[in-house]
């Protein structure tokens, strides 16, 4: 059997989510349809993360093994044959056996997009959190500083979490923006359900002063969803790499 990396752009707008589900469009269940038309097989898709409805991605990770000869540089235009025009594989490789597009990982990088023009935009409306309130730009940098480092992020996770461990490590957070658009980028070993779009949503309430930069600390302490700030829209946020 040969294991396959797979690297995977798609716009997450018609699926609800990575993970498959029955009677949904998902991105797993969209992979694994190609491939079955490829082998004439049943092949599990692995992916690194389970992005969810409405997310998109932009070099999400997923593996798969078999044991049809294919070269690997073959594998990627042969799924993409059979893949809807909103998902396409970037690039596929072989790897070592033991490879785990999840298990793997080492981390991962988000980038969270807005729109900040006065008018909703009409061609990235399901690509960007359409903003137009003035924001403190400095006090939610002030902010980010509050969640770098290891800690128990339970006050940001989502409902109905898989996982039992809450502690994950903010490497780097980082705004980049201008008159028109934002751009949050976060980079952690793991996250937590909605992590990611609950932190933006907290440092955009600290952005309209609604809460003070300082506070970060004591959302974290508190160990409870409710300190925490609004989750943001799903369609802002990208999967931007996967690091092994």
């Amino acid at each position: 059997m040969t294991t396959i990396k797979l690297t995977i752009e798609y716009d997450g707008t018609a699926y609800v989510g990575w993970q498959r589900q029955p009677h949904h469009p998902t991105i797993q269940r969209e992979l694994e349809e190609a491939l079955f038309k490829i082998t004439q097989i049943h092949i599990a898709v692995i992916g690194a993360g389970r992005t969810d409805s409405g997310v998109h991605a932009l070099g999400q990770v997923a593996s798969f093994q078999s044991d049809k000869i294919l070269k690997e540089a073959q594998w990627a235009p042969a799924i993409n044959s059979h893949l809807p025009n909103d998902i396409t594989v970037l690039s596929s490789e072989k790897v070592p056996e033991t490879f785990h597009a999840r298990f793997s990982s080492k981390g991962k990088v988000y980038d969270y997009r807005m729109d900040l023009r006065a008018y909703r935009p009409a061609l990235d409306r399901q690509r960007t959190w359409h903003f137009p309130r003035p924001l403190d730009i400095e006090a939610m940098r002030e902010a980010m500083s509050g969640f770098v480092g290891a800690h128990d992020f339970t006050s940001f996770r989502g409902p109905r979490s898989q996982t039992s461990n809450p502690l994950c490590t903010i490497s780097n957070l980082s705004l980049c923006s201008d008159s028109e658009s934002m751009t949050i980028r976060i980079e952690g070993n793991r996250f937590l359900k909605q992590m990611v779009r609950t932190i933006v949503g907290t440092l955009i309430e600290v952005g309209q002063h609604k809460r003070k930069a300082n506070t970060i600390q004591n959302i974290l302490q508190a160990k409870n969803r409710r300190a925490a700030g609004r989750t943001a829209p799903a369609h802002g946020l990208y999967l931007v790499q996967v690091l092994y």
